[in-house]
C-alpha cells in the first residue's frame, strides 16, 4: 500500500511540476523553473520507489491517467483552460483503460 501512496506522491508532484512549466515560460522565470526541476526532480524519486513492487506498465498507466486527469483540472482552475468534449471522452477512455487494466490484468498487484 505505501508503494501506491509514493506513486500517488509523484503524481502529485509531476502535477504542480508541470504546472509550473507552464509560467516558467521557457525557464525565463526563477521560481517556476526551480519549482519544475524539483518538482520532477523529487517526482522520479518517488517513482523510484514505488516501483520496487509495482509492474512498471502498471505504474505508468496510472501516472499516466492520472496525470491527465489532474493537469486537466489544475488547468481549468488556475489558466482558464476548459477542457472541450473531445477531451473529456478521450480522458475517460484513459481512465477506462487503467481501470481495465487494474481490474483484469495479471500483471497488477492485488
Amino acid at each position: 500500500m505505501k508503494n501506491y501512496l509514493f506513486l500517488l506522491g509523484a503524481i502529485i508532484l509531476e502535477t504542480i511540476a508541470t504546472s509550473a512549466l507552464n509560467k516558467s515560460e521557457q525557464f525565463s522565470r526563477l521560481v517556476p523553473t526551480l519549482i519544475t526541476l524539483l518538482g520532477y526532480g523529487l517526482s522520479f524519486f518517488l517513482m523510484s520507489y514505488a516501483l520496487k513492487t509495482i509492474p512498471v506498465g502498471i505504474a505508468y498507466a496510472i501516472w499516466s491517467a492520472l496525470g491527465i486527469v489532474l493537469i486537466v483540472i489544475v488547468s481549468a482552475i488556475a489558466f482558464k483552460q476548459i477542457p472541450d468534449w473531445p477531451m473529456i471522452l478521450g480522458g475517460g477512455l484513459i481512465i477506462a483503460g487503467v481501470v481495465i487494466i487494474n481490474l483484469f490484468s495479471k500483471m497488477t498487484v492485488h
